[in-house]
């Protein structure tokens, strides 16, 4: 009896310090959608599940670079604004990744359109042959990923990631 009381007031206790907390309403990262104006992407979280994707096939952890991140914002921003899934609507990824002053020995970059979250984004990614190619490309080390929304568009929301290796790697 007394096992069963003593049972009965830990459950007590454990309920009365729950109660007083609200749930939790935020989404992870991952799974807000970038539909929305105020949305940002999390690029660390970005980060965290590429570098995990590839650490789970034997490759190196990527982290993210502030340069990188900032072409692949000029490109999102360039494929929304004309409304356009297209690796070179600013340019070639060569010469895109020169002018935002990353010295790369290599890079690759996947673009898409239409996935609202991160998670789908790298869903559709990881199930395509040649994206899944780009994330799991071997030497690169840094990452930019951006996601712009364009309400007025087709697609709304317009991705790039681009992965490198830095000149001197």
């Amino acid at each position: 009896m007394k096992r069963a009381a003593g049972a009965f007031l830990a459950l007590m206790v454990m309920t009365g310090c729950t109660a007083d907390r609200e749930p939790s309403t935020e989404q992870p990262a991952f799974y807000v959608s970038m539909a929305n104006p105020n949305a940002k992407l999390d690029g660390p979280v970005a980060a965290s599940m590429i570098s995990g994707y590839r650490q789970n096939n034997g490759l190196g952890a990527v982290q993210i670079d502030p340069l990188l991140m900032k072409a692949a914002e000029a490109q999102s921003n360039a494929m929304a604004s004309r409304n356009k899934l297209d690796h070179n609507v600013a340019g070639t990824l060569d010469k895109r990744i020169k002018a935002s002053g990353f010295d790369a020995t290599k890079a690759v970059e996947n673009v898409s359109a239409g996935y609202h979250t991160l998670a789908e984004a790298f869903s559709g990614w990881r199930d395509s042959p040649p994206h899944k190619a780009n994330m799991l490309a071997s030497g690169v080390t840094k990452m930019g990923i951006a996601a712009t929304y364009a309400p007025n568009t087709k697609y709304k929301v317009f991705w790039t990631l681009i992965l490198a290796a830095p000149d001197g790697q």
